[in-house]
């Protein structure tokens, strides 16, 4: 193999094995807490009615959820003061799964709110209207850093 033919064999080496790495650092870890973060932006005029759709039919499923321990945490954030318009958000909701795995497998929420909620009839259509006077809704997966490691 001549020195040139070496270089680009470690190069390609490289090339390939550099971005499976990174990948496999941003890998969750299956036994720590999965945070996502959901963010709600309703047309203007309606984020009251947004939130009290959200207390009355969504926050108790997310606490009955709490209760199997699949999240261990949920809480709901708005801004103290007004963004621009394109940044703007109404509510953030912050969801602490068990984990990563738990977070991503699938679940039957449906069937949660059944139980729940034996009005389906009303139930549904008031999740429909919840969902109508969004303007936008984002997912957002965050990760913590540890800003005292050495880098």
């Amino acid at each position: 193999m001549t020195r040139t033919s070496r270089h680009l064999a470690l190069l390609l080496f490289f090339t390939l094995a550099l971005p499976i790495a990174s990948h496999a650092q941003a890998t969750p870890t299956p036994d720590k807490p999965f945070v996502v973060e959901y963010y709600y932006k309703a047309k203007w005029g309606h984020a009251d009615e947004f939130l009290k759709l959200f207390k009355k039919n969504h926050y108790p499923v997310l606490k009955k959820e709490m209760e199997t321990g699949r999240i261990t945490k949920a809480w709901l954030d708005q801004p103290r003061y007004h963004t621009t318009e394109d940044g703007r958000w109404d509510y953030r909701v912050t969801i602490v799964f068990k984990n990563a795995t738990v977070a991503n497998e699938p679940f039957d929420e449906a069937a949660l709110q059944k139980q729940m909620y034996p009005d389906q009839e009303t139930f549904q259509r008031e999740e429909q209207r919840r969902f109508e006077i969004l303007e936008a809704h984002w997912d957002l997966p965050v990760k913590s850093v540890d800003v005292e490691s050495k880098p």
